[in-house]
């Protein structure tokens, strides 16, 4: 914490803020940056003097260094989290806080429906020009889960926080002013998160995961990865044990030894999700519609499927992202307005790199299924 009222402090992290430009940096991550103004009497956050201290370390990037992103880490409220944007003065990126607890719950649940009423909300408050989002599913820290506040209801959202501690999960809470707590963050790994703890072998929790990762990579902004979800590391129990910090649990060390062993294996679930990812992280390379100024359209397909139309920013190439939140056989009719194609034309699904199949002019969705599909040649 420091007294940014002070000029030689402020000049200070200026000169701080461009040694890390003049040593390469593109972005640099303001942590925490709600809490940056200290007033006695106030809640300390998203107060007026901390917007202008971002607009004014923008402004300087800007002369001194253009094209250096300022990107702010609030995870609060998603109002409040876009309010970094202000009127694309601010912050170039903010994270999609909302995302990570919005995605675990629909495919707990089944259901995509708050996801699907906060991405409308979305669309309809698009970042200003020359700013977008970092779409993530895990990180560092824990799940966010002031970022669900308005979005889902309360007893769902203790439904998912038992379940998670079923599954070896932690829950820090907050204190509130009236002196009540609030769940405050979820500590646990992604990808033990997908794992039912009452099935020995669940045929379900590799790609239920994998449908989390494919969603955050399909939607416009930029994806950033956790790297425990690109070797799909379970719960670490022993680090928080080691540390007495229940963020240890996804912040596991991993032994080089043990990881290329893991990775050379092609039956163990590290090989599958980390090959598979780096697959398809190739593949998202080569499509101009998954650039983060690419449009989006939101589908609306029910609570069981979700669905957005990406495009390339030049209009070259449309790619329809559909998702199965469920565990059943799901099907999508071919009248839906979004297809926009020739009567009998067929389709293409690039993550399988196959032709997907038409019944009765529905397309079916397996469980779990995540698909790109463009026309077929």
């Amino acid at each position: 914490d420091l007294n940014f009222a002070n000029p030689q402090v402020l000049l200070e992290i200026v000169d701080i803020m461009l040694g890390y430009v003049e040593r390469g940096a593109r972005i640099l991550r303001l942590d925490a940056v709600a809490y940056l103004w200290k007033k006695i009497g106030t809640p300390c956050i998203h107060l007026h003097q901390t917007h202008r201290v971002v607009k004014l370390l923008r402004a300087i990037l800007e002369a001194a260094a253009p094209g250096t992103l300022v990107l702010t880490e609030t995870n609060v409220p998603n109002a409040e989290n876009r309010s970094y944007f202000a009127d694309g003065d601010e912050a170039h990126l903010i994270y999609e806080f909302s995302l990570p607890p919005l995605l675990l719950h629909g495919l707990f649940t089944g259901s995509s429906r708050y996801l699907t009423e906060w991405m409308m909300r979305q669309q309809l408050d698009p970042p200003p020009p020359g700013c977008t989002v970092l779409s993530f599913t895990a990180s560092h820290d824990g799940i966010g889960l002031r970022p669900l506040e308005g979005l889902v209801p309360r007893e769902e959202v203790a439904l998912l926080l038992d379940a998670m501690r079923a599954r070896g999960g932690f829950v820090s809470s907050k204190s509130n002013p009236d002196g009540s707590k609030s769940p405050y963050e979820l500590n646990i790994s992604l990808f033990d998160a997908f794992r039912d703890p009452n099935l020995e072998h669940d045929p379900w929790h590799v790609p239920s995961f994998w449908l989390s990762q494919v969603l955050a990579l399909s939607l416009r902004g930029i994806p950033a990865i956790y790297v425990h979800s690109l070797t799909a590391t379970p719960n670490d129990p022993e680090g928080v044990e080691r540390t007495g910090r229940t963020r240890s649990i996804n912040r596991r060390q991993w032994d080089r030894g043990e990881l290329e062993r893991l990775l050379a294996d092609s039956q163990t679930e590290t090989a599958r999700v980390f090959w598979n990812y780096r697959r398809i992280l190739l593949l998202r390379r080569q499509h101009p519609a998954f650039h983060p100024d690419g449009p989006q359209e939101l589908l609306l397909l029910g609570h069981h499927i979700f669905g957005v139309g990406r495009e390339a920013p030049d209009g070259s190439e449309r790619i329809i992202c559909l998702f199965n939140f469920t565990p059943e056989l799901r099907s999508v009719s071919m009248d839906e307005p979004f297809w926009n194609s020739e009567p009998g034309i067929s389709w293409r699904d690039l993550i399988e790199d196959r032709t997907v199949p038409i019944e009765r002019g529905r397309l079916q969705l397996g469980p779990y299924a995540s698909l790109w599909l463009v026309p077929d040649g």
